[in-house]
């Protein structure tokens, strides 16, 4: 999964893209285990970009997408968040929350 920045992050917004945005802290075991999940969506799922962020190095961000608490699944869909998942419960549960957004 391609590492994310302010810039990418701003031209899947001007682009109106959707994308699929996964959000941790390296120390946490729960993201841990949620980008391993994240990582095996990717490869099923081809035709959206995904990017991850490490949160302790962008306090701006987690402001910008209001972002409560970590692991954080961000879905965009034409520029806009369309929905914001917490608890990545399963592959099979995340594979089905992005189809449904996008």
């Amino acid at each position: 999964m391609q590492a994310l920045t302010e810039t990418t992050i701003q031209e899947v917004i001007d682009k109106e893209q959707s994308a699929v945005f996964y959000f941790y802290t390296p120390l946490c075991g729960t993201c841990q285990v949620a980008g391993r999940m994240i990582d095996i969506v990717e490869q099923m799922v081809h035709d959206l970009p995904f990017g991850k962020m490490d949160l302790n190095y962008s306090f701006d961000t987690a402001k910008r997408f209001e972002i409560e608490s970590v692991p954080c699944v961000v879905i965009m869909k034409d520029g806009f968040v369309k929905e914001k998942i917490y608890a990545v419960k399963s592959v099979p549960y995340l594979l089905d929350k992005i189809k449904m957004a996008t």
